[in-house]
């Protein structure tokens, strides 16, 4: 679900600012703080070009340390910039720290936009010195400030039968395929919530949300998608609290590629009686990036030979005797 007034759980604030990083003037920089110590799950692009922020985020997450704060600027990627961009990076993480009380190490941070030029850190400090003045508990000023070439912010949530809350925001419309995307996913909660727990249950999540989209058949250098739990709310039951972060993900996951470049048609494939979990991934992803199937439905054609096609492909088991093809739940071909 999303709305336009929409509020982060408890214990976490946001403030969002324009520090110049973007040619438009809008608010390009932003940040969320969290009142206590968060356990934390991440997931970043497996490019071999991963960006500084990535580098150092899953350097932070190896580590198993608990996080505070989450800092964001749009606009410049700070990929393919080598040791001064690292350099840069950790400079954003700091300088956040110090203004926000917290250490270091407990700042995560996330930068998207061109890539190979670095941070002018003369504005992006100046920015920073000044997102402590406006921090409200509002979630789409933060929703906003991350876009990039997106038309409109993403945002879900979810309310759980304990009154803890999950808030999701996300921002990505090209360079958008499996193993990540050119997209941030950033879910915040209130729930207790263990941590192993939430990182064991993590991976396969993504797989099923963010994994399973695409747009263009591209994956960039700056991918991540990270879950925040302070606990604030108390501790909350496991299962529901998964099935929910999933429908959070799921929700932000369509909204991104609904929103992808160009696109004009949101499709859903969806596989049912495969051998296994993998080979039905592996049949709806290579469908959802197959050109020849994407211009018929953009031609509203029930081709369905093209479906048969990027499935044989795809490398899952396939008996076509049995299978079965529906277009808007109209079968268009029974085996044969």
């Amino acid at each position: 679900m999303t709305t336009a007034s929409l509020l982060f759980p408890k214990g976490f604030q946001s403030s969002a600012l324009a520090a110049g990083l973007k040619p438009s003037g809008k608010t390009d920089l932003s940040c969320v703080v969290s009142s206590a110590p968060c356990a934390w799950a991440f997931a970043g692009t497996r490019s071999t070009t991963a960006a500084a922020c990535v580098t150092r985020n899953r350097e932070l997450y190896a580590g198993g340390k608990a996080v505070r704060a989450l800092v964001v600027n749009a606009g410049i990627a700070n990929a393919a910039t080598g040791s001064q961009g690292a350099r840069d990076n950790l400079d954003m993480a700091d300088a956040l720290g110090g203004i926000m009380n917290t250490r270091t190490h407990e700042v995560l941070t996330a930068s998207t936009g061109i890539i190979g030029h670095l941070l002018p850190m003369d504005r992006l400090l100046s920015g920073l010195e000044h997102l402590s003045d406006d921090m409200s508990d509002d979630a789409p000023p933060f929703a906003t400030a991350i876009m990039t070439t997106d038309t409109k912010p993403k945002t879900a949530s979810a309310t759980l039968s304990t009154g803890a809350r999950i808030v999701g925001t996300a921002k990505g419309s090209g360079m958008i395929h499996p193993d990540m995307a050119t997209m941030f996913a950033f879910a915040f909660t209130d729930a207790a919530v263990d941590q192993d727990a939430l990182r064991s249950a993590f991976p396969a999540i993504v797989n099923r949300t963010f994994n399973a989209v695409t747009v263009d058949g591209d994956t960039s250098t700056n991918d991540m998608a990270m879950v925040l739990a302070n606990g604030q709310a108390g501790e909350v039951p496991l299962p529901e609290f998964l099935v929910a972060l999933e429908g959070v993900m799921r929700d932000l996951a369509r909204q991104i590629a609904a929103d992808g470049e160009g696109a004009t048609k949101l499709l859903t494939v969806r596989v049912t009686g495969a051998a296994t979990e993998t080979e039905a991934l592996a049949a709806a992803r290579t469908c959802c990036v197959s050109p020849l199937l994407k211009s018929a439905v953009h031609g509203n054609d029930p081709n369905w030979g093209r479906v048969i096609m990027a499935v044989g492909r795809s490398g899952a088991g396939v008996d076509t005797q049995v299978m079965t093809v529906s277009v808007q739940g109209v079968p268009v071909f029974a085996g044969k």
